[in-house]
């Protein structure tokens, strides 16, 4: 079968031959080349899923413009060290310019070559030699094509974790903010899917500021760890600068300021996993929060409820709907998340000095990794600063089990006189009979003569107050709070970035 070129769209609505080349639609045929359609589909969905200002890191210009701005640093540290002339540097910079590059040809000739810094150092060389034919000589002098990539693949992380903790930090102050609006607001705790005994919703946000503090924390270490420049040369001697290896090395570190590694790391890739994990876990704490905020927003619960306005939330069918589409975004992110850092992981077992297909693995996946961590982390924001939080249903459904709720401040309260296993037995024999008869557990608990002997009528209903059983968690809030605080950045966060 002949196939003509690509029209550049794709029909969902057909049915598909020849791996997708050929379909049939109102008795016409029509041909796409799946191979070739630019920009791909994914892109539909970024602002769903990575509408963040972390995408626009891993973007096709960003891409080249990280390895164009290590060969320039290049560059400048050789001439720092005597090793090219000095004169080479200005058109070696001026002509690193990610816009002005041929992408169709660097996207055809890197399937050739097997990576993407050979054809774009030949086109860096040839751009060089049109602006001064003797400093085009000194093009990637010394490098390969690996200390290209991982550095510019670095550039680019060190972008989007600038992203990801403004974000952050935002985030955290907007929870800080809702936990001490909520602190003292009553809600149902949930064990298992069932009620289990009241909290407050402000130590429910208090959890997930917890985590969230502890992931910022975190971030500083993983900065530390894995922002460092990538230079060794072909096999991790530089062996090609003779004696200045280290010096241009530590050059090259100065002018991307970058941190020098100790030693070459294109066959330890446990700088990659360190940040691709460190994002996995930051998005799976999102959805945790995404899952518990879901369920609150369910119909039967009604505790919370996502902003809604035309367009958003909606159903296709029916008007009512008023869908969690941040939370289904963010769980979507955390999802997918894990796989992804199990192929860092995966990756880690490099083949000697460079790694053959184990390296290639990473490229795209620590780059989408980041985009659904920082999509998820702007979807958070924009669902905290727009929810409705229904106070009043909070309280009512307290009282949905008719008091069960209480039975554990009940139990408590008769374990002093008659000891914890006794008590347990006698009031789990009165909420069954509550239950059966559907009656509320307070009425029970007064008819009940074994427990009315040691607990009067006014002592059961002050244990029966939610208010009154909240235990430590005041404590617990204002710890959380005061590390918020202590954390909290010296000046204020940018507005989210989606």
């Amino acid at each position: 079968m002949k196939v003509p070129a690509a029209c550049g769209r794709i029909c969902i609505f057909a049915t598909y031959k020849g791996f997708g080349r050929e379909s049939r639609i109102r008795g016409q045929t029509l041909t796409t080349n799946l191979t070739t359609i630019d920009p791909p589909m994914t892109e539909l969905l970024d602002s769903l899923l990575r509408g963040s200002a972390v995408t626009a890191r891993f973007s096709r210009d960003a891409t080249l413009q990280g390895m164009l701005d290590f060969e320039a640093a290049l560059a400048a540290a050789e001439a720092d060290a005597g090793l090219i002339p000095a004169a080479a540097v200005a058109p070696i910079t001026a002509a690193a310019r990610a816009s002005e590059f041929d992408w169709n040809a660097l996207r055809d000739d890197a399937a050739r070559a097997g990576n993407l810094a050979i054809p774009l150092v030949k086109q860096l060389t040839a751009r060089v030699k049109a602006l001064d034919a003797d400093a085009a000589r000194f093009v990637h002098w010394g490098a390969t094509s690996q200390d290209a990539i991982d550095t510019g693949l670095i550039l680019q992380v060190r972008g989007a974790l600038d992203a990801i903790g403004t974000d952050l930090d935002g985030l955290i102050g907007q929870l800080a903010a809702q936990v001490r609006q909520h602190r003292a607001t009553v809600m149902v705790g949930r064990t298992w899917l069932q009620h289990a005994l009241p909290i407050t919703f402000g130590l429910k946000l208090a959890g997930t500021l917890d985590a969230l503090l502890r992931a910022r924390a975190d971030l500083a270490n993983v900065r530390e760890q894995v922002l460092c420049v990538q230079f060794g040369g072909a096999a991790g001697t530089l062996a090609s600068l003779g004696a200045q290896g280290a010096a241009v090395s530590a050059a090259l570190a100065r002018h991307l300021c970058l941190s020098e590694a100790a030693t070459p790391w294109h066959g330890q890739r446990d700088r990659i996993v360190r940040v691709g994990g460190w994002a996995a876990s930051l998005t799976g704490l999102l959805g945790k929060f995404a899952r518990d905020t879901a369920m609150l927003t369910q119909t039967e619960v009604g505790e919370i409820a996502e902003a809604s306005g035309p367009g958003r939330g909606g159903s296709s069918t029916m008007p009512h709907k008023r869908n969690p589409v941040g939370c289904a975004a963010m769980l979507a992110a955390a999802a997918r998340t894990p796989q992804l850092a199990a192929t860092l992981f995966a990756a880690m077992q490099q083949d000697h000095e460079r790694g053959l297909g184990t390296w290639h693995a990473e490229w795209e996946t620590l780059p989408e990794l980041l985009m659904l961590c920082g999509g998820a982390l702007a979807t958070a924001r924009t669902l905290i600063d727009d929810w409705t939080v229904d106070t009043a249903r909070m309280r009512a459904n307290l009282e949905i089990t008719h008091g069960l709720i209480m039975a554990e401040a009940v139990t408590m309260a008769l374990g002093e006189a008659m000891g914890r296993l006794e008590a347990h037995r006698r009031v789990e024999a009165c909420c069954r009979e509550a239950i059966a008869q559907q009656r509320h557990l307070f009425d029970v608990l007064c008819e009940n003569e074994e427990i009315t002997r040691v607990l009067s009528a006014d002592a059961l209903e002050r244990l029966m107050n939610p208010q009154h059983y909240l235990g430590a968690a005041e404590t617990f809030v204002s710890r959380v709070l005061a590390l918020a605080d202590a954390a909290a950045p010296t000046s204020q966060p940018g507005r989210k970035s989606k």
